[in-house]
């Protein structure tokens, strides 16, 4: 029972050069090619499987400002505003709306974070309500419990996975650009050391402009032109189960998280809870990873030789003119944890009463990558043309819109709508990443 996925159809044949060549079709590729093409941009975005079939639609679908990190929030909100205006755009919906995000609590420590957010986001413009106990059991109803409080963040809302990024790749094609499955991206030519077209499976594009927007794949495809990019990624697990209960539309508790599917049915998840799948890349970035590791300890939890057989993180060299670790796995669908999907519908029958007869319809993992300050690495590499856009860190489904629109920004010349630099790879680098924000 994979993650639901809405496939398209898109042509076999590559155009002989583009202005600019997007790999990967996830929710940050495909805004990243939709943007581009909005402009004018020939752009041609490949897929090594189907569009949006990894983690972009393994995700809860939540679009949020709610407790994001302080260098994340202005691209967050800026993407809640370019979802509003996408299905108009394209013609087609992805599923937003703004529902507004729920988090209940009994831990007067969690409650009084939420609240120091609160304060932090007041100065950005942005507005979300601390819940009294009986502002939070009214809308919380559903779970027939009281709480010592929660949060309540009107403006935030949900889109659906199942089919955003393929939507947003059809406007890709809508507005002149052209999108290939199926299409493994083997590696780049370079001239005089900088890019100069994308080696793929199918054939070469001659191109100036690379966007490496690889997710879990990004750091070994890195590796081949000697740049270090250090990436992690941790399996989750996640179920959904069919409609015929009345609750709220999106709710997070530290137990467990529910949000309403476009069927009416639940997506039910535990935040944080993940297998950590041993490989040779995290070995070599150990370093780099203790820290957050440590803090999550708690949700962390030993994995199995899922990642070593995924590929994804391979340290090895492969070569252009044969089949490379993405042709070999075109689309990373994990093994889910058995125990964590019985606890996790465990824990929602238990939140949510009216679950309790109401059948699993699909149950998934998918692999998140991570950086180590679990923000997104945004910018040109050491191989000039040639720009990173990955490690979003559980986040990118959310401000893939915004990250998309600020790339766009930097290929074309045009005034950012965000500031670029809090993002740059080159912070990992100088060794001046540092700490995961307080927010």
């Amino acid at each position: 029972m994979p993650a639901p996925l809405l496939h398209i159809r898109t042509p076999d044949s590559l155009p002989p050069e583009a202005d600019a060549v997007v790999i990967g079709g996830g929710i940050v590729g495909t805004c990243t090619a939709y943007y581009l093409a909005r402009r004018g941009v020939r752009v041609a975005l490949v897929e090594k499987g189907w569009i949006g079939a990894e983690q972009s639609s393994r995700n809860w679908g939540w679009c949020r400002q709610q407790n994001r990190d302080a260098r994340e929030l202005p691209m967050a909100t800026k993407s809640l505003d370019l979802w509003d205006a996408l299905a108009a755009d394209i013609g087609e919906s992805v599923g937003f709306r703004r529902c507004g995000l729920l988090y209940l609590s009994d831990d007067e420590a969690e409650i009084a974070g939420w609240a120091r957010w609160r304060d932090f986001a007041r100065g950005q413009g942005v507005v979300t309500h601390m819940l009294t106990p009986a502002e939070a059991a009214g809308r919380g109803r559903a779970t027939g419990k009281a709480w010592k409080g929660g949060v309540f963040s009107p403006s935030d809302g949900i889109a659906d996975p199942e089919r955003a990024a393929p939507v947003i790749a059809r406007g890709v094609e809508k507005f002149g650009g052209s999108v290939h499955q199926s299409c493994a991206a083997r590696g780049l030519e370079l001239e005089a050391g900088r890019v100069a077209g994308v080696v793929t499976e199918k054939g070469v594009i001659r191109t100036r402009i690379v966007i490496l927007a690889g997710g879990a794949w990004a750091s070994s495809f890195c590796r081949q032109y000697g740049v270090a990019f250090p990436q992690a990624a941790v399996r989750s697990s996640i179920l959904a189960v069919g409609p015929g209960v009345e609750g709220p539309d999106a709710l997070h508790t530290a137990r467990v998280s529910v949000t309403r599917r476009g069927d009416g049915g639940y997506t039910l998840a535990v935040s944080g809870y993940a297998r950590v799948d041993p490989t040779r890349q995290q070995l070599r970035f150990a370093r780099h990873f203790l820290p957050m590791f440590a803090r999550r300890w708690r949700v962390l939890r030993p994995g199995g030789a899922e990642g070593w057989r995924s590929g994804h993180e391979t340290l090895a060299r492969w070569r252009l003119d044969r089949p490379t670790p993405m042709e070999r796995m075109r689309i990373l669908d994990p093994r889910p944890d058995a125990a964590m999907i019985r606890e996790t519908l465990a824990r929602a029958r238990v939140l949510l009463p009216g679950l309790a007869d109401i059948p699993v319809t699909a149950q998934w993992a998918g692999y998140i990558d991570s950086t180590p300050d679990g923000v997104p690495a945004i910018g040109e590499t050491e191989v000039p043309g040639l720009i990173l856009a990955a490690g979003f860190s559980g986040h990118g489904f959310g401000i893939g819109p915004g990250a998309g629109h600020m790339i766009a920004d930097m290929v074309t010349g045009a005034t950012p709508i965000l500031d670029p630099a809090p993002y740059h790879p080159s912070r990992f680098r100088q060794g001046s990443w540092g700490k995961v924000s307080d927010f």
